[in-house]
Order: C-alpha cells, then structure tokens, then sequence
C-alpha cells in the first residue's frame, strides 16, 4: 500500500495496475488534492458518509422500531417470542460484521464492500415490505417473506457496519486527531438524527394511517426501503472525492492463522527447554513477521478488553422489546396527542442529540477544568452503571404499572359485578338468606364495583328484585358478571385481565327479546346474539367507535364512545326508554383503562442515553484508535460482536421466561453492575498504545529477513553452484 505524503491534502498514487476501473475493480488511493470544508481539516468526503449514515439508520432504526410490534399483532406471535425473535434478528445483525471487516480488507476493500452489502441491504427492505402486505399470500407466507428480508438486511446492515465508520476515519490524514475524534461525534449525531426521525415516522405510518383494512406495516417498512437506495445513491456520488485504500490482503485470515500457530508452537515446545519468551504471541516469530505479531498483540489486548461489554448491550437494545411492550401497558395520551408505543423509543435518539453536545462542551470541559481527565475505561464503566440504573428506574415503573392491574381474588374469596337493568334495586343473599350486600339501584351502572365474597369451594347466591329472582353458582377464586332485567339474569365469567398487545377489548350481551345479526365495530366482527347470549371480547385500538347491528331487516349505528388503552368494556344491548323499535349499548367498564403514565419512562431514557454517550461513542473512537491500520475494520468488527452478544443474553433470558418482568430487569441491573467492576479492574491493567508508533527494530528484522530471501549468499555458494545460478536466471 502507499504511503501519505508529507503534503496533508495529497495522496501519493499507489503503483500502477492493470483491469477495469470503476466499482468493480480493486481500490486505489486517488492521485489528486483531496478538497476540504471551508478551509478546515475536515475532508469534504465525510459529507457524502455522514448524509448516507443518516439514510442508512433513518432506514434499520425505523423498520425496527416497528418490529416487535408487527410480530406480536401482524404474525400474532407471543410477547416472549416476538422478543426472542426480535433480538435473534438484533444480535446477527452484529454477528455479521465478522464477514464485512474480511470482505473489506482482503478482497473488495472498504468502498465496494459498503456498495454491493448495500445494494443486498436494499433488496431485504423490498422483500420484508412485500411480506407486510396482507394480500399476499397466506401468514406462512408473510412469515417467510419477513424472516427472508431481515436475514438480507442483517447481512446488508451487518456487513457494512464495521466499513462505514473506519472508512470515515480513513478519510483524516494521522496528524489531524481531534478532527477525527469529532467526526466520530458528527458520526455519531447522525445515527441518532437518522434513528430520531424515523423512530416518529415510521409508527405514525405505522398506526395513523390505515391500508388493506388494517395497520400498514408495508408503508412503515417500506419508507425505510426508500431511504436506504437514497443512501446508496448518496454514497456513489461521493465516489471521486474519497480516499480508497486498497485492500490489505486477508487480513482477519491472517490474524487468525498467527494466533493458531502461535498457540500450536507453544504447545509443540511445551516439554522442551527453550528461551523464556515475552508474550505467547511471540512463539508466532519462526513463521510470522515481527510487524504482524505486535499488531496482534494490541488488536487481541482490546478484544480481551472487550469480554464484559455485551451485557451492555443486553440492556440497551431492550428498549425496542421490553420497554416497548411496557409502553403498551401505560397510557400514552399526552393531553389529546395519543403516542404510539413503539413511539416512545424516540426519547434515546432525542436524548442522544441533546446529551452529546453537553458532554462535549459542558461536562467533560468542566471536568477538565476540575483535574479530572476521564480515560475511556472510566467513561465506558460510568456509562455501564448509568444504563444499570435506567434498569433500575425500569423496575419501579413496571412494579406501579402491576398495580393498576385488575386485583385477584384470593383463596377463599370470589369477586361479583351486578349490572341492574331491572326497575328496582338487587339484592344478594347468600346462604341461609343473609343479606350479603345492601340493594344495589339501577343508578350504580355508572361504575359498577365488583363485591368481594367470602367463598370456599363454591357456594350459591340468590339475587333478588322487585317481581323476580335467579340463583349464581359462584366458584373460589373466580370473576363473575351478572347482568339483571325484570324478566331475568345472565350470569357471566371475567378473564379480570387487560387486553393483549395494550389495546382495548369489548363485548356484547343482547338483552333483547329479539335475536341482533351482523354486528360489527370499526370492522370487527362479533358473533351473532340470540336473547341472553354473550359474545367473546374482540380487540380494537383506542379511540371512538360505532357500533352497527342489524335486527331483521332494519340496521341500527350506535356510538359506543371512547375505548381506551388496556381498558375491556361490556356493552350491554337493550330497548331504549323500552322503546321495542330502537336500541342501545349501555357500556361499563370491566378493566379499568391504563393510567401509568408513559411519561414515567422518560427517566429511564435519559438514564441509558447518557450511558450511552459515555459507553458507545467513547468505545467507537477507542476501537478505531487502538487498531493498527491494517486491521481498523477488523477491530470495528469485534466491536460490533460485543452487540451480537449482548442479543444472545436477552434472547436466553426471554426464552427461559421464568421470570416476572420486574424480576428480570432487577437481574439485568445488578449483572451489569457486577460487569463494570470486573471490567474497571482489567481497564486499570490496560495500557494504551499508539498504533502508529511500531517497533521499529521489529520492522527492520522484517526488512533483513526479507533481503536473505531475495540475495542468494554467494559466499556460502561453491563456484560451480554459482556458475549454474546464473545459468538458471539467464
């Protein structure tokens, strides 16, 4: 590879190589002044990478903040294993850089690789948009549409995450560090920007807008889909102004075959005397030049850093799973603008924006100016903690949230609701005609109370009124409904739990002398009601609805009015001022609606956000930073890993679900919190190197190595063997 000039802005050209130029041939350093922005150190290149990081998160956060949603009310998976799948997806979109970083290095170099992953990353999108749309084919259908398009983008996303950010840094001539280190900010500022953006998109297209009869998940993914060919677009047009670095050759290979072989030779010589060697890396010397055995040395140095960090990651990419499905549980009404759950992620990248010029311009200056110099290993370790008291925060939320959750009857007790259609107040006697409850009136349908009764077994309880009487068998521990006219009563059992998925559940009972057909609200059918019968509670989304129904020949439309988040309603069907031709839906509340608020989630936000600033943005630059040059992407790609891992730890923990959903954010809290320690301890023994700075004896042994290869030694060469030498060459 070529070398810099001492010129900053001029490359040198590399040597001259024969085959087609353009994307598809290998990559070279450009032979021109590299143009720069407004006078500064700062290549007019990173424009064209940051405006395509823009578009490239804008794309994988706005599919993803959908995501688990779409799993648990499009596919109609479990909550555990839309979660399960959701991180699965999550953790080989960071398992995939290990194909990037070689792909980069060895064969394609930086630039082809981020443009033909991307042109894959592109086609995933159209695929997991088709897969959405409710008319294709049936659910196994979407379903492997779905899983087809999320495998292309994890490999698209995957394999040009560890090429876009050091290409970026390879944009900066070494002397030029602190530009560097903010670009790996600005960097940073665009994910976040593009993440922001998209996380309030996507779900509005998601939820407010309505094609095929239902939510348009195909519009939400397929936006994004947009966004990332614009990206793509954006990228090639950059093409001319970037420095391409050809490739190096199978760098990770390499990597990989130095260390086998050291380990192989140590083993080999391990009942044998032999000279006491510095580092076991360094048993690699008979086979591996010096220069590649120190840039192991400090690349297996930072991945052995890198162990505890993936429990990190386990708690920071829950909020598009479980702090997501906990916004389902909580009201999102923020005085009549209604948010969507998977809404709420919005506040990280928010937060983000926000919190890195605070911690740039304001706390870490300040703290300079205090004698306090944080290094990376003390940034990165406050920022674990941070994230463990988000967890914290996450757990008191989910415990108040548990609270406004319908009460249970405990053993030896049953819960009834009486709803009092007749003309004069109820009574209910249990056994040996003790009044168990004074009269309830027709008033009390306002907001009808469940009565605790003190019931072993089952027991039966008589309910009376004026001119007429029925018998509730009432089991222990069970929720009953029972619902009184002058002519009679229906008794009914509660599920006494909220809806699924923190929508709203109605259902109906005909009170009627006639038999009501063709009921529907907002598109959701019901069962048809004969006299006394009780449909099944069906699901809708918040909001005002009407109720249509038909008896005979004549269609009625009634407004059942507001449904609400987490709330299950019955709607009782009855002749109106006993009118035999008109109807209406008397509804009570059965569930009472979510009233956590979502606001309480913003500590939790805030909490993990700066974490992040302090954990992710600080490892970004340090991984660049402590990588040989050769081996940036490589470095990037173990970076990444740590992601991938943290995806597992969710994925086990989800699948094991043993576990109340408290519970498992105090475990998390408190792993996270043991982790920094022991990775504050290994910080305290790392010491930092400058990758730029190789031993420069190391290099010149390489050099003397390789001139024994290339100049036979005549002096230990007979004059015949030297006549026939030359001979041969001739």
């Amino acid at each position: 590879m070529s070398v810099p000039s001492d010129d900053p802005f001029l490359v040198s050209p590399p040597e001259k190589k024969s085959g087609v130029k353009g994307f598809f041939s290998k990559e070279s350093i450009p032979t021109k002044r590299v143009p720069t922005l407004c006078g500064t150190n700062y290549p007019l290149s990173i424009m064209f990478i940051i405006v395509n990081e823009f578009c490239e998160r804008f794309s994988f956060y706005g599919m993803k903040a959908v995501l688990t949603l779409y799993f648990v009310n499009y596919l109609h998976w479990s909550e555990n294993l839309s979660t399960t799948v959701y991180h699965a997806f999550t953790g080989l979109c960071y398992f995939t850089p290990i194909i990037g970083a070689p792909i980069a290095d060895s064969l394609l170099g930086k630039f082809n690789t981020i443009f033909w992953l991307s042109i894959l990353y592109v086609i995933g999108h159209v695929i997991k948009s088709v897969g959405a749309i409710p008319t294709v084919g049936s659910k196994e259908v979407h379903v492997a549409l779905s899983m087809i398009g999320l495998i292309a983008i994890a490999f698209g996303t995957g394999g040009i995450k560890p090429c876009v950010s050091a290409f970026g840094g390879d944009q900066f001539n070494e002397e030029h560090v602190q530009e560097r280190a903010k670009f790996f900010s600005i960097f940073y500022l665009a994910i976040n920007a593009g993440s922001l953006i998209s996380t309030f998109v996507t779900p509005v297209l998601r939820g407010d807008v309505q094609c095929f009869d239902t939510d348009c998940y195909a519009l939400a993914f397929g936006v994004p889909a947009a966004l990332m060919f614009f990206a793509l677009i954006v990228f090639v047009c950059g093409s001319g102004m970037y420095k391409k670095y050809p490739p190096q050759g199978n760098i990770l290979g390499s990597v990989f075959k130095c260390i086998g072989f050291a380990i192989k030779n140590r083993w080999n010589h391990r009942s044998k005397e032999h000279p006491k060697r510095e580092h076991w890396l360094d048993w690699a010397s008979e086979k591996y030049p010096k220069k590649l055995i120190t840039e192991v040395k400090m690349v297996t140095k930072v991945l052995f850093l890198y162990i505890p960090l993936p429990m990190f990651w386990a708690l920071f990419d829950q909020q598009g799973s479980r702090w997501t499905l906990q916004a389902t549980r909580m009201d999102t009404d923020f005085k009549g603008f209604v948010a969507q759950p998977d809404q709420i992620q919005i506040l990280n990248p928010l937060l983000i924006l926000i919190l890195i010029p605070v911690f740039d311009l304001g706390i870490y200056p300040l703290l300079r100016l205090c004698k306090i110099n944080l290094k990376a290993v003390p940034k990165m370790a406050i920022g674990m903690i941070l994230a463990a008291l988000a967890f914290v925060v996450a757990t008191i939320v989910e415990i108040k949230i548990v609270e406004t959750y319908p009460a249970t009857p405990k053993p030896g007790q049953s819960f009834l609701k009486v709803l009092n259609f007749a003309d004069g107040p109820v009574t209910i006697n249990g056994p040996g005609n003790i009044a168990i409850q004074p009269a309830l009136n027709p008033a009390d349908l306002q907001e009808p109370q469940y009565l605790t009764l003190n019931i072993t077994g089952a027991d039966t309880m008589a309910l009376t009124w004026n001119g007429g009487s029925c018998n509730v068998h009432v089991i222990e521990k069970t929720v009953h409904s029972v619902v009184v006219n002058n002519s009679g009563c229906i008794d009914v059992v509660d599920p006494n739990k909220k809806p699924e998925k923190g929508l709203a559940a109605i259902r109906f009972i005909n009170m009627l002398d006639v038999e009501v057909t063709n009921i529907t609200v907002t598109k959701e059918e019901f069962i048809t009601t004969i006299p006394g019968n009780v449909s099944r509670y069906e699901t809708l989304k918040r909001g005002q609805h009407n109720l249509a129904a038909k008896i005979g020949v004549t269609s009625y439309t009634i407004d059942v009015g507001m449904l609400n988040f987490g709330a299950a309603y019955t709607a009782v069907l009855r002749s109106r001022n006993n009118a035999a031709e008109t109807i209406e839906a008397v509804v009570v509340n059965d569930v009472v609606p979510n009233s956590f608020h979502v606001a309480w989630q913003i500590p939790q936000y805030f909490l993990i956000s700066a974490g992040e600033v302090m954990f992710s943005i600080t490892g970004l630059e340090f991984s660049y930073s402590q990588a040989p040059a050769s081996m940036k992407s490589v470095l990037q790609a173990g970076w990444l890993l740590t992601v991938a891992f943290g995806n597992v730890i969710v994925l086990i923990v989800a699948q094991a679900g043993s576990l109340e959903q408290w519970a498992e954010f105090v475990l998390f809290a408190a792993l996270l919190v043991a982790v920094s320690i022991i990775f504050s301890i290994m910080g305290y023994f790392y010491v930092p190197v400058d990758p730029n700075l190789l031993n420069e004896e190391d290099e010149k042994e390489d050099a003397d190595q390789d001139k024994k290869k290339m100049i036979p030694d005549f002096f230990e060469m007979s004059p015949d063997a030297i006549v026939e030498d030359k001979k041969t060459k001739i």
